[in-house]
């Protein structure tokens, strides 16, 4: 809010209330407060009154809970990340105040429950508290123990207060999500809303209204990158998935087991990865692509069979909800250390397409798009989102839903003749027929995970091994030509590039535009198609001093993290170098800025 334009007086002389564009309010309890329902009402809100937002949360990977955060970035212009710094931190306990307090920018305002929360004089110079009882009076107002089911609600209406929020939208938002429970229920956090709304906030200096955003040409939906990925699988035709539970992909498991059986569809929840992915593919030999997914130590599970899907040319889409590793690691948090196994897990030379969407709107699209690659060149496409995309909430444009959702049903026209594996088209595109196709040569092709002549029979030739990884390997070459051109976020050449893929690329949009803003001369790329890449990168490195390739996994025995190996590989370009880092948060812009501005003055 340190961009407030105008203020005024209320009237009377009381409060003043400042126009602001932009805020950052970050949450802090614990897990069971329902401080991600307050989120997730706040980021839906915006949606529905035509503002940018996204958010970013942090949740413990035990049971029995823990501390935890929900960050909401409200803004009336273009929300890129979820901010550097909060304008407001809503805390309900001692330890939410004194971890989270210099999350604050100077001068924020701190509101906190005085059931649970002492302030620091020290702090109290530097940042405006505003003491609420919230614990005590959710009691007063639904009486018994409503403070544990209730006080997340009592302080979102604080908050529609201070921000001047629009409470019908609110009210029917928690209508909405508590509609199908008991009545009492709807009831109860009605009156916690209007509890908290109508209480008096003398000591806050002024409240706070959003400059009116720019009208949109289409609705806007809100909705985190799980479900977009799973409604976007739903719309490229995807009708039979198979899955394992585990954090974060389960959600989108979760999505795909409701939803499907309504287009028609199923997914299966089988009794491991092996079975799932296995599962997947014979429903996708069936005629009609399929999806299965996980988290990296359920990819390790599926290479084993990602490699015969290889061999016998399957399409098939597999989703990589990247988490903190390896092993077990931190699987509520966020990292981009998978690329190395989406790229090259598993035996033989297995070539897969891998690509990584950049925001949750791009998650909806990526999976038409991972779905329609699966079918024309028939081969695995790994989907490589992360946790921070998964988790995310974001409002974007309403998809054209009559011109995106498309039917992939086989087609059983019979054929003259057929060759799965045709060794004489030259770019080695070739195709499977649903089983069940009338073929008026008799000839009937066979799928095996052995090496194969064109019908698919088993072979031991040297000379048709050699065609065959050639096939594979070239249809993947084709590809890369189909790719659409890359373009710099900024001018095609100065100083520095900021190279991203996933989740980075708002982080690094952020930063150019401030670099830009104080006259540095930084630009920005996102590579969202990673296996295979593609070409003319050679052309836009050619441009800068500087390449920095910004990542959230370590940066290796070497110094220079995943992507960053795979582009020094690809190019032998000293210039290209990274930066890393693998605590399991998201990026702040001050932190690439700071760490880009320090490697681009190393005179080694």
């Amino acid at each position: 809010m340190s961009d407030t334009i105008a203020e005024a007086s209320s009237s009377g002389g009381a409060q003043k209330v400042g126009k602001i564009n932009e805020a950052v309010i970050r949450i802090a309890g614990n897990s069971q407060d329902g401080i991600q329902a307050i989120g997730g009402f706040l980021a839906r809100l915006a949606g529905r009154s035509e503002q940018e937002v996204m958010t970013f949360m942090t949740i413990p990977s035990t049971i029995s809970g823990g501390p935890s955060i929900f960050q909401v970035r409200i803004g009336s212009g273009e929300v890129l990340s979820a901010g550097d710094e909060a304008d407001m931190l809503l805390c309900f306990y001692q330890h939410s105040y004194e971890d989270h307090i210099k999350s604050l920018k100077l001068g924020g305002i701190v509101l906190y429950d005085a059931d649970h929360v002492q302030p620091r004089s020290d702090w109290e110079e530097i940042y405006r508290h505003v003491g609420v009882n919230i614990s005590s009076l959710t009691v007063e107002a639904v009486g018994g123990t409503g403070r544990d089911k209730g006080k997340n609600i009592f302080a979102m209406g604080l908050l529609a207060k201070i921000f001047d929020l629009n409470v019908p939208k609110l009210t029917k938002l928690i209508e909405e999500r508590f509609g199908g429970k008991d009545p009492t229920i709807v009831q109860n956090a009605l009156v916690c809303f209007n509890g908290g709304y109508n209480h008096s906030l003398e000591n806050l200096l002024k409240t706070y209204q959003f400059y009116a955003p720019e009208k949109k040409d289409r609705h806007q939906v809100v909705m985190n990158g799980n479900e977009a990925l799973g409604y976007g699988l739903i719309a490229a035709g995807v009708r039979f998935g198979a899955g394992y539970p585990i954090t974060p992909w389960s959600d989108i498991m979760e999505l795909l087991r409701r939803e499907l059986p309504k287009y028609g569809g199923s997914f299966i929840q089988t009794e491991d990865e092996i079975a799932a992915i296995s599962m997947a593919i014979g429903a996708s030999y069936g005629g009609r692509v399929a999806v299965t997914g996980s988290s990296g130590p359920g990819i390790s599970l599926k290479t084993e069979a990602l490699g015969w899907a290889v061999m016998a040319e399957m399409p098939l889409v597999i989703v990589d909800v990247q988490r903190g590793g390896p092993s077990t690691g931190m699987p509520t948090n966020i990292e981009q250390s998978d690329l190395n196994i989406a790229c090259f897990g598993g035996h033989g030379d297995s070539p897969r397409v891998v690509i990584a969407p950049t925001s949750v709107e791009d998650c909806f699209y990526t999976a038409i798009e991972a779905v329609n690659i699966a079918r024309k060149y028939s081969t695995p496409v790994i989907i490589l989102t992360d946790q921070g995309i998964a988790t995310r909430i974001e409002a974007f444009e309403e998809p054209n839903l009559e011109k995106v959702c498309q039917d992939i049903s086989p087609n059983f026209t019979t054929v003259a003749d057929h060759k799965p594996y045709d060794l004489s088209k030259p770019d080695g595109i070739t195709q499977h027929l649903a089983p069940g196709t009338r073929i008026e040569s008799g000839k009937y092709p066979i799928v095996t995970g052995l090496e194969h002549d064109e019908l698919g029979h088993p072979t031991g030739s040297p000379k048709l091994h050699q065609e065959m990884t050639a096939k594979r390997r070239n249809k993947l070459r084709k590809l890369a030509w189909e790719f659409p051109k890359l373009k710099t976020y900024g001018p095609d050449e100065g100083q520095i590039l900021l190279v991203g893929w996933g989740s980075s690329q708002g982080p690094i949009r952020e930063a150019v535009d401030r670099a830009r803003g104080i006259g540095e001369a930084v630009s920005g790329l996102t590579i969202k198609h990673i296996n295979p890449l593609p070409n003319g990168l050679e052309e836009i490195f050619k441009g800068f001093h500087h390449i920095f390739v910004v990542e959230l996994n370590d940066e290796g025995i070497y110094g220079y993290g995943q992507l960053a190996s795979l582009l020094r590989a690809r190019y032998c370009d000293a210039r290209i170098r990274g930066i890393n880092k693998s605590d399991g948060l998201t990026w702040k812009v001050k932190e690439i800025l700071d760490r880009a501005r320090v490697l681009a003055s190393d005179k080694k």
